[in-house]
């Protein structure tokens, strides 16, 4: 039917989301040798290839495809460069005088221009390219489609919202579907807002845990430790709440600072019956955003933020013998395709082949 080959594959969010859709995924793609065992531990049969996608011979990646099925290839181009955190401090360093030609000559730029480069070499016949929405405004985003339009591919992109598809958290992703077959469209909303899916649904059945615990049977469902100074501040902060919810003596001087006042969603907790806010690659720091469990005083644990992420309690994402990484994993995790949002692009490509295969 179709085989599929997974570009900047990370842990395997993508691939896992295509296989539970029923998709065939040959192999995933990734510069970081930290993701092989996850990847492969969680997606058996699937072959992991470590190394810059620039750089790994298209022969490599097309030999994979099978004669007679059709070709998929997908991938999420990590999008540090075009994320509202990057787009703050270019700003920033513009408006004091400092930007030089440094963002220009951001590697992570041209990761995008070389899937485009790897679509012209092998000539798929179905593409899917998920990222943050920001990158729609960039040039690097037009000339992608350039290519796919040179290339006589029907091109479809949305800003999808992320608990529409059954992911428990309020992300939004730029998702483009593109085809040499005909239209192809991603799939209707399976959700709507009487139904998304809560924090509370998602991980209110996991162990309790204080500041720093780790789990007895799980080594993910780990917590970071919180200092005194922030257990206080925890306990005085409420489900969906900002720290004008403390007192006085417990604010940061920023927050005092008229500049500091609009910055609510820091130092918060979640709300139970809502999805969560947009997993980062530190959302296991207090500080850093609405990441506060909802009940206990803590932030939330490196496995409920995978759960947040869609994985599924049991993935796995350390070796027994792994000591953890916080800011790795945390990379990991942040950064990975959500996996329900994953199948939601499977289930397109399905439908789609389907469609194509009807009208023949």
């Amino acid at each position: 039917m179709a085989t599929v080959v997974d570009l900047f594959c990370g842990v395997g969010g993508l691939t896992y989301g295509l296989r539970l859709a029923g998709l065939k995924v040959a192999a995933g793609i990734d510069i970081n040798s930290t993701c092989r065992y996850p990847y492969e531990e969680n997606n058996k049969g699937t072959d992991f290839i470590e190394g810059d996608v620039a750089e790994i011979p298209s022969r490599i990646i097309a030999a994979y495809y099978p004669n007679d099925e059709i070709k998929v290839l997908v991938g999420c181009a990590p999008c540090q460069p075009f994320s509202k955190y990057t787009k703050r401090y270019r700003k920033g360093e513009k408006e004091n005088g400092r930007q030089g030609d440094s963002w220009q000559q951001d590697n992570k730029w041209k990761l995008l221009d070389a899937f485009a480069q790897k679509i012209r070499d092998i000539k798929p016949d179905i593409v899917s390219m998920e990222n943050v929405p920001e990158l729609e405004d960039e040039q690097v985003f037009q000339d992608f489609l350039y290519v796919l339009t040179e290339l006589k591919f029907y091109i479809n992109y949305k800003k999808a919202y992320c608990p529409d598809y059954g992911v428990p958290q309020s992300r939004k992703r730029l998702v483009l579907l593109a085809s040499r077959l005909g239209e192809i469209n991603l799939i209707e909303p399976i959700y709507t807002p009487d139904n998304y899916i809560t924090v509370k649904q998602a991980i209110s059945g996991l162990p309790k845990l204080k500041s720093g615990e780790q789990s007895d049977n799980d080594p993910l469902h780990f917590c970071t430790s919180l200092s005194k100074l922030n257990l206080s501040r925890i306990k005085q902060s409420k489900q969906g709440g900002t720290w004008r919810d403390w007192d006085k003596s417990l604010q940061l001087k920023c927050h005092k600072k008229n500049s500091g006042k609009s910055y609510c969603s820091i130092y918060g907790r979640m709300s139970w019956d809502k999805p969560s806010p947009t997993i980062t690659t530190q959302f296991y720091g207090y500080g850093n955003g609405r990441f506060g469990h909802p009940e206990q005083d803590r932030a939330i644990s490196f496995r409920e933020g995978a759960i947040l992420q869609s994985f599924p309690p049991n993935y796995v994402f350390l070796n027994k013998d792994d000591i953890i990484n916080s800011r790795e994993i945390g990379i990991h995790i942040g950064n990975a395709v959500p996996v329900e949002l994953g199948r939601a692009i499977g289930l397109s490509i399905i439908n789609h082949i389907e469609e194509v295969n009807n009208n023949e």
